[in-house]
């Protein structure tokens, strides 16, 4: 046992400590530890935003833009450079603050108009692309794989499991005889999925405590 002299190391290790406390039950000691990670992480993102948000794709555009390197002023569309326009955006990032003054909050609600509605249209497509058509992509696949059973078994299960998925969302009709039979079976296909998620959801979670007891015993108990 040989216990590290290192503050930082103590620091995160009682900082563990006191959130392990919560099994016991609620406490100072926890309270202060929940209310710190958040308070850092908070911190953190400020400042993480500004230097790679704000100000790389708003402030030194800008300053380009009104400092003359664009011909015939900062809004020209000096060989497709819009820079000069970026004032917009600002502004109407400036007017989200009016949130915190009761008797013009109605003004931050332009720009929460802006940001949902080109959020929305910008992630559509997106969405669309990366969910919508690769999981069709992915379903049409050939039942039977000459040479490999174990792949044509898996691609009949899978269809078969897609098609009674499917058919469960279907509440046009009553489910009774063949479709209440197969929706029934695809309540099952998707327990299982669900199951497996939440699976592996637990796996991952079980890992980094394993990660956090091996940090304890290790880094700060020096117990190999």
């Amino acid at each position: 046992m040989n216990v590290s002299a290192d503050f930082g190391v103590w620091v995160a290790a009682l900082l563990t400590l006191f959130i392990f406390s919560f099994l016991y039950k609620d406490n100072p000691l926890y309270k202060f530890a929940e209310h710190l990670f958040v308070g850092v992480s908070a911190a953190y993102y400020v400042v993480l935003n500004f230097w790679t948000v704000i100000y790389t794709n708003l402030w030194q555009p800008l300053v380009r833009a009104f400092g003359g390197g664009l011909e015939g002023g900062p809004f020209a569309a000096s060989q497709g450079d819009y820079r000069g326009w970026f004032i917009l955006p600002g502004l109407l990032g400036l007017l989200l603050f009016t949130r915190l003054f009761s008797k013009i909050d109605w003004i931050s609600r332009w720009s929460l108009a802006v940001i949902i509605g080109v959020y929305a249209g910008l992630k559509t497509t997106g969405f669309a692309q990366g969910d919508l058509v690769a999981q069709i992509a992915a379903s049409l696949q050939p039942l039977w794989i000459p040479g490999n059973l174990a792949g044509s078994i898996d691609a009949i299960l899978f269809t078969v499991g897609l098609i009674a998925s499917l058919l469960f969302f279907f509440f046009s009709r009553e489910h009774k005889g063949a479709l209440g039979a197969a929706s029934r079976l695809g309540v099952i296909f998707l327990m299982v999925s669900f199951g497996a998620g939440y699976g592996y959801t637990v796996m991952s979670r079980i890992s980094l405590l394993i990660g956090r007891f091996q940090f304890l015993l290790e880094n700060w108990l020096g117990i190999r």
